[in-house]
């Protein structure tokens, strides 16, 4: 019997990545320190709870204390300048001169985020004295901070709140899970194995353009390197994989058992290419020719593909460069990601169905995976097993990487519902998704974005955190 869930998670444990940095300073302005004598203790008390906030964040807090004048500003900026942090937040205790923060964003060169949260809701102002008032006015200097930064051509990006304000700290968690995407994609290493798929004009990428905008290594390794690797995997660990497989999938009838195994030896292989590499992610395409070994190591990704997809590290076809960045974004915000193209219209139920044959992600999956046989690959040379499942029902969210006339990358996102109903038993990732609309008029919509031929689809609701990492990213964001 299958296992699905936790269960799946242990027994494919995920990527060990470089943990996202997340620096941290707050400060106000020193002249009032003597002037009221208690101010300064309780907007340190503010400043401890702040970061031990973020201390329970999925992320490397890099305190760069409390500072009072803008030589202590300079000092900070230079010590998380040398942190390589993915984000920066400001913490705006009271009122301080944007002289003190300027050089803290110039100086490390990443995204700021600018917080204000002062003690409580509200003043109480028959017993507030101007010391008391001052803790509460982490807000005053706000406007003087944007200004300062569009001046020096710096985004700006703020929370306003008070300190026990769940909402608040919600959107700061937005910007701190944008952070993890921003931080993946900066140090991630994405392999290319083989050629474009022919005629698909829309998945080829300049391999200067992950680099150049998001920091990003695009490792090309060739289907010789993966033949080596397989030829060197031995029948004990075919069988442990197998083994594995049997545990996670449900085997239809349809499986052929030499099939099963050939999928099995190349999982191993593949898993080998990933660590040899110390690869993120892996897009892949061979046409191969009458049965030679290139097409059948092609013909023979899938279940390897879904297995690494599943432990983080998105694989898959098509040549797909683009679409395994999306899904490596959508992953590391623990929403999944599988690689999905459009494949029917329902109008009688207002659905657009979608999926695609292939590499999936195990994690989002609302059943137990079925490995299926298949006697042929539509539109592809090869034959073998192919992964099967709808995805969890509920609220998902679309992010592809569109791109643009001048080359630029944009994040393109879309809102639905994965709802019940027939699907089609093909060996696909099949789902029905609701997008509240006709799905022709979805359709449109959906490729004036500038979107490619396929994209990642991730559980939740999740658009405002691609927005967000779009932000971070300094690219364009579209939602339909």
């Amino acid at each position: 019997m299958a296992v699905t869930g936790t269960a799946v998670a242990e027994l494919l444990p995920q990527k060990t990545r470089r943990k996202t940095r997340v620096g941290l300073v707050a400060g106000g302005l020193g002249t009032y320190w003597p002037q009221f004598p208690g101010l300064l203790p309780q907007l340190q008390e503010s400043s401890h709870f702040v970061s031990e906030r973020f201390a329970e964040m999925d992320a490397e807090v890099i305190d760069a204390g409390f500072i009072s004048d803008a030589q202590e500003g300079a000092a900070a900026g230079e010590l998380l300048r040398v942190a390589d942090c993915d984000l920066i937040v400001m913490f705006l205790t009271t009122y301080l001169t944007s002289s003190m923060v300027l050089p803290i964003a110039q100086r490390a060169n990443t995204p700021v985020l600018v917080i204000d949260l002062q003690p409580t809701e509200k003043m109480d102002h028959a017993n507030f004295d101007t010391g008391m008032w001052l803790a509460y006015c982490g807000q005053c200097p706000v406007p003087e901070v944007a200004n300062v930064f569009r001046r020096a051509g710096i985004p700006f990006r703020s929370v306003s709140g008070y300190l026990r304000q769940e909402s608040a700290w919600e959107r700061i968690g937005q910007w701190v899970r944008a952070a993890h995407i921003r931080a993946a994609l900066r140090h991630a290493r994405h392999g290319l194995m083989g050629h474009v798929y022919p005629g698909m004009l829309d998945v080829s990428t300049d391999l200067t353009l992950l680099p150049a905008t998001f920091g990003s290594h695009v490792e090309v390794v060739e289907f010789d390197d993966l033949r080596q690797r397989v030829e060197e995997v031995t029948e004990a660990d075919v069988a442990d994989r197998m083994a594995l497989a049997r545990e996670i999938f449900t085997l239809d009838d349809t499986v052929v058992e030499e099939d099963f195994a050939w999928g099995a030896k190349v999982s191993v292989g593949l898993d080998r290419l990933i660590d040899d590499f110390d690869l993120d992610s892996l897009a892949y395409y061979h046409r191969g020719l009458d049965g030679e070994q290139h097409e059948r190591l092609g013909a023979g990704m899938i279940l390897g593909a879904s297995l690494l997809t599943a432990r983080g590290i998105p694989t898959t076809g098509e040549y797909e460069l683009r679409t395994t960045v999306a899904q490596l974004a959508t992953q590391v915000v623990g929403a999944g990601g599988s690689f999905t193209e459009i494949q029917a219209l329902n109008f009688e139920d207002d659905v657009v169905e979608m999926g695609h044959d292939g590499p999936a992600h195990l994690s989002v999956s609302a059943r137990d995976p079925l490995l299926r046989g298949l006697g042929v690959y539509h539109g592809k040379r090869g034959w073998g097993v192919s992964v099967e499942f709808d995805v969890q029902h509920g609220p998902v969210t679309l992010l592809g990487l569109g791109q643009d006339q001048d080359g630029s990358l944009a994040f393109v996102a879309s809102e639905g519902v994965v709802v019940p109903g027939p699907l089609l038993a093909i060996g696909n990732t099949t789902s029905r998704v609701d997008f509240g609309r006709d799905p022709g008029l979805w359709v449109d919509q959906w490729s004036q974005t500038g979107i490619g031929h396929h994209w990642s689809l991730a559980v939740g609701h999740r658009a405002a955190d691609f927005k967000a990492a779009a932000n971070l990213l300094g690219i364009d964001f579209r939602q339909v």
